[in-house]
């Protein structure tokens, strides 16, 4: 009776985690129908799932069946600590026969006279999403094909839970990042500007910004800057230290002092954060620019008459870890009338299969002392051309057109 009892639960728990009707269900009406469907097939008396969190170390309580205060409280379990915790941590199957504070960090669970609990790893594409368990006011001892039937509930969970973070998260970069890129560039009366900006077709948005502003005294600010990774954090990440070297300008006029401060910010509070980043400012009075490098890539300059050349501009460490223990250093160039200045990311020279230098030599070709926009079209249609790009591309163009 026990063994048919056993391949019973193992087919109807099949049967309902397959269930075409659940693809069209938005996360949380899932989580609430499995449920249910889990709590009468396990004759339980509760099923909860509960998700990791952003920082991977703890467990919050999602979704429940049948002791919904858990959801309702905000109950949260570090990872590593109590029942729910210790499957995160192992990442295998736990079952315990004594509910009280000495296994389990939730009090609702023995409040609620839980007898027996057994909780199961969520896993998608290797990663641990969260855990789902059930718990029982009556003893008893859940058997190895109810074990099994629990883990094909948690691979559907954990499967439907990695694909709606994944969808939300590129939404919200994709709109954090296009929030952040300027709306349009400032116009200044003798200097002209133009911009791309293309998300990466593999990685999706990241890290990768550009931004321009005006300066008191008559200067412009131009960054280009690439957070290390991809995804919604990389993006949080940009926005915070776009913010920030803003702030940081507006105080500094040495763009190298303004790199230390920023570097300083993200060790202190960014941490396991690493960007590259250069800064220039233009004083559109002098007709002179200065120039700092976090870890970037240098910057292409054209000049009437003359080939292109990459600015021998310093370049300190990245943004991140407090690298820069000796400071950081800027370079003052005059900007002839017709000069172009072309500032990147990396996505836009490097390729599979290419060496960086001939990327680099081929951007360095293709620059001439023409129209921003005109250069911007250009720059794109050899670097890019007909292929999409694997990593995102920002790229800033800046030409001195007249004296005034």
């Amino acid at each position: 009776m026990g063994e048919a009892r056993s391949s019973s639960i193992r087919l109807q728990v099949l049967n309902a985690v397959t269930d075409g009707t659940l693809r069209q269900l938005e996360l949380d009406k899932l989580l609430e129908v499995l449920l249910r469907r889990v709590r009468d097939l396990f004759a339980v008396d509760t099923v909860t799932v509960l998700l990791v969190d952003r920082s991977g170390r703890q467990l919050v309580a999602r979704a429940a069946s049948g002791l919904e205060e858990e959801v309702f409280q905000g109950v949260r379990v570090p990872v590593g600590k109590g029942f729910a915790g210790r499957v995160a941590h192992l990442r295998e199957p736990v079952q315990i026969e004594r509910v009280d504070k000495s296994t389990v960090v939730n009090p609702l669970l023995w409040e609620h006279g839980l007898q027996v609990l057994l909780g199961v790893p969520m896993i998608a594409e290797g990663e641990l999403t969260g855990v789902v368990h059930v718990g029982s006011t009556t003893p008893r001892r859940f058997t190895d094909e109810e074990v099994d039937a629990l883990h094909l509930v948690a691979d559907r969970l954990a499967v439907a839970v990695y694909m709606d973070r994944t969808r939300s998260e590129r939404a919200a970069a994709a709109l954090l990042q296009e929030s952040l890129l300027p709306a349009r560039l400032p116009s200044t009366e003798g200097w002209e500007l133009a911009a791309r900006y293309v998300p990466g077709a593999e990685s999706g948005v990241g890290g990768d910004w550009y931004d321009v502003f005006p300066l008191p005294g008559e200067r412009i600010g131009v960054v280009i800057g690439d957070v290390v990774g991809h995804g919604l954090r990389a993006a949080v990440v940009m926005g915070r230290l776009r913010s920030a070297l803003r702030a940081y300008a507006l105080e500094y006029s040495d763009p190298a002092e303004v790199l230390g401060k920023l570097d300083r910010k993200a060790s202190h509070f960014e941490t396991d954060t690493m960007a590259t980043v250069a800064y220039a400012v233009i004083d559109t009075a002098t007709h002179r620019m200065s120039l700092a490098s976090a870890g970037h890539l240098p910057p292409v300059l054209a000049t009437p008459g003359d080939e292109a050349r990459f600015m021998p501009v310093p370049v300190g460490p990245p943004i991140g870890y407090d690298l820069a223990g000796t400071g950081r250093r800027s370079l003052d160039v005059d900007v002839p009338v017709g000069t172009v200045m072309v500032l990147y990311t990396d996505g836009l020279v490097e390729r599979r299969g290419e060496d960086l230098d001939e990327g680099l030599e081929r951007l360095r070709r293709v620059v001439r002392s023409t129209e921003p926009e005109v250069a911007c079209i250009r720059i794109m249609a050899t670097m890019v051309g007909d292929r999409p790009a694997t990593d995102d591309i920002a790229v800033v163009a800046i030409r001195h057109s007249d004296t005034r």
